[in-house]
């Protein structure tokens, strides 16, 4: 791999990053309700069912997953992170049903979503480098900082 290449782990922070911030951007547009406890209930949102808390936790997630994509330990740290954090939301999505800790209505797309997003910034993570040291994911700069056309050096 190039030093200039992003990793696996870049990949998953800036596409789930990205995709997250828009659905919780349009999530608000379909249901901005902040109820809890054990009968938490939501709207569905292509399928997935959503609250306001739930827009505003994809809104966090994206956001993060944005802000550490840029360099590649940040992203390996988001990806093993996320994908933890996520494994365990979709554990125990799975056990309580119908919601996450009477916070987050949740149903059978958002338990898939969550172990796939899981497993694939666990994979990612785990499969990528985090050092830095003389990479520039910098689009047309090379690691001497030297301006080349695709980040060679000139």
């Amino acid at each position: 791999m190039r030093n200039d290449e992003r990793t696996p782990a870049q990949w998953y922070s800036l596409v789930a990053g990205a995709v997250l911030l828009l659905i919780g951007i349009l999530g608000f547009l379909v249901e901005s309700n902040f109820d809890f406890g054990s009968d938490v209930e939501g709207d569905s949102l292509l399928g997935f069912e959503i609250n306001g808390t739930h827009n505003l936790v994809h809104l966090a997630s994206g956001a993060l997953g944005l802000a550490a994509f840029r360099r590649r330990s940040t992203a390996k740290t988001f990806a093993l992170a996320f994908g933890a954090v996520y494994l365990v939301v979709a554990i125990v999505g799975v056990i309580q049903g119908d919601n996450v800790l009477g916070i987050i209505p949740v149903n059978g797309a958002d338990h898939v979503l969550h172990f796939a997003l899981a497993l694939a910034g666990l994979g990612a993570g785990y499969v990528s480098r985090g050092d830095d040291h003389g990479a520039d994911t910098t689009v047309g700069r090379s690691t001497t900082g030297n301006v080349g056309t695709r980040g060679d050096r000139v």
